[in-house]
Parts: C-alpha cells; structure tokens; sequence
C-alpha cells in the first residue's frame, strides 16, 4: 500500500509590523512611554506632545484613583493636580493655557463619569485649579476662565450631562479662585463669563442689594440698629 503523505499544517501569516523608523511605530512607542511614564499622575511637556492634553490628563486621573480607599477625595485632589499640571507643561512649550484648560476640564469630566464621582464638585474644583495655575504662571485668567467653562459644556453635550449646572459649577470655582488671586482678577473672570453663565453678573452692571441701597439713601439702618438697643 502506497503510504500517504502528512501535510504539514499551513503557518498563519505573519502580521507586518511597521518599520522602525515609521511615523506610526514612534507615535506608538512614543504614546507608551507617556503613559507609563505618567502612572504617578506627573504631566510633562512632552507628554503632552506626545499624547495630547485630553488623553493625558484622563489616564492621569484614572491613575491617581484607581486603588484609592476615598475615591471621592483623591479624585477632586487628582483632577485639581492633573489640570494645573497640563496648564503648566503648556506654557513650558509655548502652547496656549486656554486651550489646556478646556480640553483638561474636558478630561475631567470624562474621568469623573467613568469613576462615578461628584461631576459638579470635581469640575468646580477643576476650574478652580485651571484658574490659579493660569495665575501661578502668569497667564491670562479671564481666558483661562472662560476657556473651562467651554470645555465643561462641550464634555456635557458629548456625555450627555446636564450642561448649564456643570457650567454655574466650572463658573463658581473660576470665580472663587479668581477672587483668591486678587481683586483685579476677580473682576476679569467676572466680566469674562457675564453673558455665559446666567448667574454670574457683570461687575458694571451687578447692583447692590435693596437693604443696602436704601440704607444708603435714608440712613435708616443705624437708627435701627439703636432702636433695637435700645429696646
């Protein structure tokens, strides 16, 4: 009997791994060493060329969590840190604060959903943080301001969140931060998002309280305040 012959089994064919010296194998390597590189929540300029501020400051955050007993704390801690950082490390190469800003709050957000944090308090807090890292820096903080406040909106639109509380949350903690800086600034931040947010009034047109007023007017509040003594 003729003997039949074994066919050896066929090899998959292997897959082409791009050149060494090809745009998508540095990007590639370059993206991994960022990431690995930026476990601990540090973000660099060049991290941030390498990756980009969105990516960057979201696996800075998710990475800051992760593992942590009080996550609803170290989150707000993280995102305040992730955000000043990113501001920072912009500014080092020349790069615009405002757009780190908007695209950090946006990150913050997106890491605060997927966490199930307070999204109100830690975009407030982040705002906050875009705001006085501006000022350590520098920078424009009514731009600064306005920018995050941008950047809140677009997240809630593409999260599906609602986007006016997340807005009055980004505006309070600018404006909270902003007065903290200074007098001057506080005002600019105002100004900057007056007409943006509905409960943030211009300081030209923001009236004083009716008690205060009248009181003004009439000189009635120290009579008052001696009537009541007296009595």
């Amino acid at each position: 009997m003729a003997r039949i012959a074994k066919r050896k089994p066929r090899r998959a064919p292997r897959r082409r791994r791009p050149a060494a010296g090809s745009k998508t194998a540095a990007r590639g390597a370059s993206v991994g060493r960022v990431v690995s590189q930026n476990r601990g929540g540090a973000i660099t300029s060049s991290g941030i060329v390498a990756a980009g501020v969105l990516d960057l400051v979201k696996s800075a955050i998710v990475a800051a969590v992760t593992g942590a007993r009080d996550a609803g704390t170290v989150l707000a801690d993280a995102a305040v840190a992730a955000i000043r950082g990113a501001i920072k490390a912009a500014t080092e190469i020349g790069g615009d604060p405002g757009t780190a800003a908007r695209e950090g709050i946006r990150a913050t957000i997106g890491a605060a959903v997927q966490l199930g944090g307070d999204v109100a308090q830690v975009t407030r807090s982040a705002a906050g943080g875009a705001v006085k890292a501006a000022g350590d820096v520098g920078g424009d903080v009514a731009l600064v301001a306005r920018r995050a406040v941008e950047g809140t909106a677009l997240a809630a639109r593409d999260l599906g969140l609602d986007a006016a509380k997340l807005a009055r949350s980004a505006a309070a903690g600018a404006i909270d931060a902003a007065d903290r800086i200074g007098s001057t600034a506080g005002r600019a931040v105002r100004t900057a998002l007056a007409g943006s947010v509905p409960t943030v009034p211009s300081p030209a047109t923001a009236a004083p309280s009716p008690s205060r007023r009248s009181a003004r007017r009439t000189g009635s509040a120290p009579v008052a305040r001696r009537t009541r003594a007296r009595r």
